[in-house]
C-alpha cells in the first residue's frame, strides 16, 4: 500500500485529485497539506478562510497539515517550510506527495526537484488530462465549487464569486483554460463525491488586492 499526502489548495483540482486517489487501488491518502498566509489566516493565493479548509478536511475524512507562510514570503522561506513538511511526511511513513497540476511543465519540474532526495515520490494524478473534458467530468460527478480569485489581466473581474458550473464554462473566453490552469482563476470546492456532505457557503465582499480580484467565501 502506498501512503500519500495530497497538496491541498482548497480548489476543484486538488479535490478531484483526491477523488482519483481514493479510487486508485494500492493508494491510501493519509493527509492533506495546505499552505496558509499566516498574516491573513487564509489559503495562500486562493484566499480561502482557514475555517473552511478545516471543514473540507473533516468532511473528506483526513487530517490537515497546515504550513504557515509569512507575508511577504520569499521563495527561500517557502522552501524551508516545505522541507519541514517533507521531513514530517517521511517520519510518518508517507511514501509520496500528490499534486493536482494539469499541464504546466515548469511547475511539475519544480515540484519534482523539491522532492528529489527527500525519500518522497511525486504523484500527478491529473497530469495532461484534457481540461475541457476534465471540467465536464467533475461537474457530472457532482463537484461543486465557487470562484474565489480572478486574475483581471486574463479574465474579467465579474467572474469572481461565480459558481463553477456549466454556465460559467460556457461563458469563458476561448483563450481561458476551462480549469484555470494558467492562473486565470482559482476556486473553493464545497461539495462533491470526495466529501461526506456539502459545506454551506455564501459569497461575501469582492475586492481587488495585489493585482487580483478576490471573492470572500463565508
Amino acid at each position: 500500500m502506498k501512503h500519500v499526502a495530497l497538496s491541498w489548495s482548497s480548489g476543484k483540482d486538488s479535490a478531484w485529485a483526491l477523488r482519483i486517489l481514493n479510487l486508485t487501488p494500492g493508494v491510501e491518502v493519509k493527509a492533506l497539506i495546505t499552505t496558509f498566509n499566516a498574516a491573513a489566516d487564509r489559503v495562500a493565493m486562493h484566499a480561502v478562510r482557514r475555517r473552511l479548509v478545516e471543514e473540507q478536511a473533516a468532511r473528506a475524512g483526513f487530517p490537515l497539515w497546515s504550513v504557515e507562510l509569512p507575508w511577504p514570503c520569499s521563495n527561500a522561506d517557502y522552501e524551508e517550510r516545505m522541507a519541514g513538511v517533507c521531513q514530517r511526511a517521511v517520519e510518518e511513513r508517507i511514501d509520496a506527495v500528490a499534486f493536482g497540476d494539469l499541464f504546466l511543465r515548469d511547475i511539475r519540474e519544480y515540484r519534482e526537484r523539491q522532492l528529489q532526495g527527500s525519500g518522497l515520490e511525486p504523484l500527478f494524478p491529473l497530469w495532461e488530462l484534457p481540461t475541457g473534458e476534465l471540467a465536464a467530468e467533475m461537474l457530472r460527478a457532482g463537484l461543486r465549487a465557487r470562484v474565489t480569485c480572478v486574475d483581471p489581466g486574463k479574465l474579467h473581474r465579474g467572474y469572481a464569486g461565480r459558481e463553477y458550473d456549466s454556465a460559467f464554462l460556457s461563458a469563458l473566453p476561448s483563450a481561458v483554460d476551462p480549469c484555470g490552469e494558467n492562473g486565470e482563476f482559482h476556486t473553493f470546492a464545497y461539495g462533491g463525491p470526495m466529501f461526506s456532505r456539502p459545506i454551506e457557503i455564501q459569497t461575501g465582499e469582492i475586492v481587488e488586492r495585489d493585482g487580483f480580484v478576490f471573492a470572500d467565501v463565508l
